[in-house]
């Protein structure tokens, strides 16, 4: 079965970087665009950042361009979130997700930006 387990989250002061990893498995990586979501309390879940299947092509949210940036090893099945530069407003539990036959969401990993 298809399954996305993210990493790599936590606590980082504002300006500070962290990279998500989202390792995938149950289906074929390589041939799957791949999508990074994000929520915040109160507030609903957001698309971050896209990748296409050969990383060729990429899309963000204006709100983070300049400042993340997605990537992908599919040697590894494994996509990533480079995220510099982080602010207060970028806590949020973020979410690996694929489309395919279904819609599938890892479980999340919740970072924190705070002094």
């Amino acid at each position: 079965q298809v399954q996305l387990v993210e990493s790599g989250g936590g606590l980082v002061q504002p300006g500070g970087s962290l990279r998500l990893s989202c390792a995938a498995s149950g289906f074929t990586f390589r041939s799957a665009a791949m999508r990074w979501y994000r929520q915040a309390p109160g507030k609903e879940r957001e698309l971050v950042a896209g990748i296409s299947s050969a990383g060729g092509s990429t899309n963000y949210a204006d709100s983070v361009k300049g400042r993340f940036t997605i990537s992908r090893d599919n040697a590894k099945n494994t996509v990533y979130l480079q995220m510099n530069s982080l602010k207060p407003e970028d806590t949020a539990v973020y979410y690996c997700q694929v489309s395919t036959t279904y819609v599938y969401w890892g479980q999340g990993t919740q970072v924190t930006v705070s002094s």
